[in-house]
């Protein structure tokens, strides 16, 4: 199990870890604009937690064709753990080494996207006061990876919890049909 979960969780975590080195430089220049940068993120972690998926299934193909709904989700779930730390970790590298004014930006950004709706005075200066307490969490490591972390975590969960669904195959017990032994696998 300690392979199959460290081979998927490392290319999921791979996906997660490169995807956010490739699209930083362009959210940085402009190009890419912050609910761009949100569509294209979530949508790489949707596809890189389908690992989770083909490690449930790579680990009931090598053990017998069987698995239980538990054991498909404790793989899964290490999996999703692996691929979340690892985006941790690349968040936090950058974020302290090529990104320190995120929360500035991200809060300017939220204030702007306030303003640009049409909200009112009252609401925009609502939206302002709540990025300044944003930025002031963020400036703490321990906060600032936890939200990282509550950031990609739930997609992992999620995906973990369907394809343990989906792929659990137990052996139901031998039944006796005139006489001769018939298994059948649900």
């Amino acid at each position: 199990m300690t392979r199959t979960v460290l081979i998927f969780g490392l290319i999921a975590g791979g996906i997660l870890a490169a995807m956010m080195v490739l699209t930083m430089p362009l959210y940085l220049t402009g190009r890419l604009s912050s609910d761009h940068s949100e569509v294209l993120g979530y949508t790489t972690m949707v596809l890189a937690f389908l690992m989770t998926f083909f490690g449930i299934r790579s680990y009931r193909e090598n053990n017998g064709g069987t698995i239980t709904f538990g054991k498909g989700f404790k793989i899964g779930l290490l999996i999703t753990l692996i691929a979340s730390a690892m985006y941790v970790i690349t968040w936090e590298i950058i974020y302290y080494g090529f990104f320190p004014n995120f929360a500035d930006t991200y809060a300017a950004h939220a204030i702007e996207k306030a303003r640009a709706s049409g909200a009112s005075a009252a609401a925009i200066e609502k939206t302002r006061q709540q990025m300044a307490q944003f930025k002031e969490w963020y400036k703490n490591p321990l906060i600032n990876i936890g939200m990282t972390f509550i950031e990609v975590f739930p997609v992992g969960l999620v995906m973990t919890l369907i394809s343990a669904g989906i792929l659990r195959k137990v052996q139901t017990p031998v039944q006796y049909s005139n006489g001769r032994p018939a298994t059948a696998s649900r």
